[in-house]
């Protein structure tokens, strides 16, 4: 519905959608930290629509340090906005996990984005959402040699709901609070089932990102 997930933000480029992202506070987005890829220059929010919705630039962007590769792990950036923006009926913050707050195994939670709704299939227009169960991780670690550290692990996985290109960076979403950060799939592939899909733990870095809010000036 209209009303919900009013903290979604779609990171953009010179060119349209290129991943997805969320507010956590008036001037900060948390997202992936491959979307950097793509060059993004700026954020629409306030909108389920993609061709509507407010356009905010995007002035800094803080990527992990220890982020080399989306298959390493760290897949994590803030995105400093040019400016605060206002808190309405359309747009809100979303709250980030408590520290020590555990996931658990088969827990519901909620992914959306404007991503592709099939394999090799075109970004959608309106935000769609699913809802995905948490996946123990030694059943995530048989299915993905190298799993890299600090990930949460949901749908994608003996089941056909999950995430596809374009939902990257978007958030995973458990009892209200933005406990992941879309990741990676297996292959680009979204027909499923396949293997689970992995989402950067928030948790892990809550220190990362106060410290970075903290000490950014204006």
């Amino acid at each position: 519905p209209e009303n919900s997930m009013l903290y979604m933000v779609s990171v953009q480029n010179d060119h349209g959608h290129v991943c997805g992202g969320f507010l956590i506070r008036e001037d900060f987005v948390l997202t992936a930290a491959h979307c950097d890829d793509k060059n993004p220059t700026s954020v629409v929010l306030g909108t389920h629509y993609l061709h509507k919705g407010v356009k905010t630039a995007i002035k800094q962007k803080y990527k992990h340090k220890a982020y080399k590769e989306v298959s390493k792990g760290h897949d994590i950036m803030l995105l400093k906005l040019s400016r605060r923006v206002p808190l309405n009926h359309r747009v809100q913050i979303i709250k980030l996990p408590k520290l020590g707050m555990n996931i658990k195994e088969n827990q519901q939670c909620l992914v959306a984005g404007w991503g592709m709704t099939k394999t090799y299939g075109h970004i959608e227009n309106d935000l769609r959402m699913v809802d995905v169960s948490v996946i123990n991780l030694d059943v995530c670690k048989y299915h993905w040699s190298g799993l890299p550290a600090n990930v949460i692990c949901a749908g994608g996985y003996g089941t056909n709901k999950g995430f596809c290109q374009g939902d990257s960076g978007g958030p995973l979403v458990c009892n209200g609070r933005a406990v992941g950060v879309v990741s990676f799939n297996y292959k680009m592939r979204c027909d499923y089932p396949d293997a689970p899909n992995v989402y950067t733990d928030v948790s892990k870095y809550l220190d990362w990102i106060n410290n970075i809010i903290k000490h950014t000036k204006g």
